[in-house]
């Protein structure tokens, strides 16, 4: 079952060191980590994989929801937000708000 996440206010190097702890771990490990990671991009990752469990035993043809883990999760870069600082002599640097699309995909243990 997949689940995505887009234009996340996080910069994507910051959510990706989050996301490479969980990838491959059973869906019950990957919550205990992310509900004690103190990391702020941790709780967008615990949301995201609840979705996925739910659409999981809604949609999904899956009757057992312990048996999923997380194969996929990729983090990739969304729409850049641009800004100004402005600085001396009536000039202004740009200011790159980065924002993060994050795609997660679960599969059965067996597979």
């Amino acid at each position: 079952m997949k689940a995505q996440l887009n234009n996340l206010r996080m910069s994507p190097r910051k959510v990706r060191l989050v996301a490479d702890t969980v990838r491959g771990k059973s869906v019950a490990e990957a919550r205990a980590i992310l509900s004690f990671m103190p990391k702020v991009s941790a709780l967008p990752l615990l949301k995201l994989l609840d979705g996925a469990v739910k659409n999981a035993a809604n949609v999904g043809n899956t009757s057992d929801v312990s048996a999923l883990k997380v194969s996929e999760l990729y983090v990739n870069q969304g729409k850049t937000l641009k800004r100004h600082m402005p600085r001396a002599h009536g000039s202004a640097y740009q200011i790159l708000k980065r924002t993060s699309k994050i795609t997660l995909i679960l599969a059965d243990k067996s597979k």
